[in-house]
């Protein structure tokens, strides 16, 4: 005897924002690399410019741990983009330094980042598009803003900043 499969009842939302995330960032690090960028090392640089950070505080924004942040900072430093200097607060503590060159790459790579995501929103109609960023805000702020703790927590996903 066949086991029969169970019939759905909802639509496979998983899937849905699986699939569109991971084709997202597909083309987000083809378009970034084209620049010699990748997602992780503009998510450093636009944040670092934003305020005095930490690696810390950049790997925490960044969803990296640390092995990951060192080696993104790493090529940031070997590009002459970013630097690691003591705190202007903190004297203990390094901060992660944007440098001149690495402000107008970031300047690049914002637009480039906005392109990407104004073409996967611009092939929505009008209505569809706002209604669309309106439902995610409402999840991403709501009833899925926080993990679930299980005995093996899937990948935490990237934190708003």
């Amino acid at each position: 005897m066949t086991a029969m499969a169970p019939t759905r009842t909802e639509p496979d939302l998983s899937y849905l924002l699986d699939h569109t995330s991971h084709v997202l960032r597909t083309r987000m690090a083809a378009e970034l690399g084209a620049i010699g960028l990748t997602p992780r090392m503009h998510c450093v640089l636009t944040h670092a410019l934003e305020e005095e950070r930490t690696q810390a505080q950049l790997a925490e924004i960044g969803d990296m741990d640390k092995t990951t942040m060192v080696v993104t900072v790493d090529a940031l430093e070997k590009a002459g983009l970013a630097e690691r200097r003591p705190s202007s607060t903190d004297r203990r503590a390094r901060i992660i330094a944007v440098t001149e060159a690495g402000a107008k790459v970031a300047q690049e790579s914002q637009k480039i980042v906005d392109g990407v995501h104004q073409g996967a929103l611009s092939s929505l109609p009008d209505d569809e598009r706002t209604a669309l960023l309106r439902a995610l805000n409402r999840l991403a702020t709501g009833h899925l803003e926080t993990p679930v703790e299980g005995p093996k927590t899937a990948r935490r996903a990237r934190q708003r900043a």
